[in-house]
């Protein structure tokens, strides 16, 4: 994915436990406009000159605080590689980084977040997720949170901020899917739903 797109997600998740409500709905609403300019904007988005004209905007969820959750970051000291398929048929290797620990309606839950196995993998780790909504009110090939490097041992991990990649919209591009250690067993209804052709 394009490199714009990963800076306005990772500056988006960066953010601190004790804002006030309106600074957090302050910074999804900011997370969404985001998102609607990058695919309008010619030079940013990922759509085809038609496919651009066509598009009217993400759908959303609405906003929903209960899903902007702490989670305990464990790192992992000798992480292996995990080989991720993509949309088109190849492959994408990554690091497995660090587990958060955290829990959605009393639920406890666990993601892997996971780093570009290259030479030069960013400063962002990588958090491709699939749900009880997967499939159905949301992109079957699942969607993704992007994370500052954590430096403490919690991270707050904002679902409202969770996006689609490219290929829930248009052809071209090789997304990786979620390894089924990333299968939440709840709903996440916050962030962006499935476009409507899919």
């Amino acid at each position: 994915m394009k490199k714009l797109l990963l800076s306005i997600l990772i500056l988006s998740s960066v953010v601190t436990w004790s804002q006030t409500e309106d600074e957090m709905r302050a910074e999804i609403e900011k997370f969404q406009a985001e998102q609607n300019e990058h695919y309008l904007n010619k030079e940013t988005s990922p759509l085809k000159k038609k496919e651009r004209k066509k598009f009217q905007g993400h759908d959303f969820y609405d906003i929903d605080l209960s899903y902007r959750v702490m989670a305990h970051f464990h790192p992992i000291h000798h992480p292996d590689t995990v080989i991720m398929p993509t949309s088109a048929g190849t492959e994408k290797a990554y690091l497995r980084y660090g587990e958060l620990i955290f829990k959605i309606e009393g639920i406890a839950c666990k993601l892997i977040a996971y780093q570009r196995a290259i030479e030069n993998p960013g400063d962002y780790l990588f958090v491709p997720f699939r749900d009880e909504t997967s499939g159905i009110e949301t992109y079957g090939g699942g969607r993704y949170i992007d994370l500052a490097l954590p430096t403490e041992h919690h991270v707050v991990l904002n679902f409202n901020l969770a996006y689609n990649p490219y290929c829930a919209y248009t052809t071209g591009w090789f997304c990786p899917l979620p390894p089924e250690e990333n299968t939440l067993k709840v709903a996440i209804k916050a962030g962006l739903k499935a476009p409507s052709e899919h």
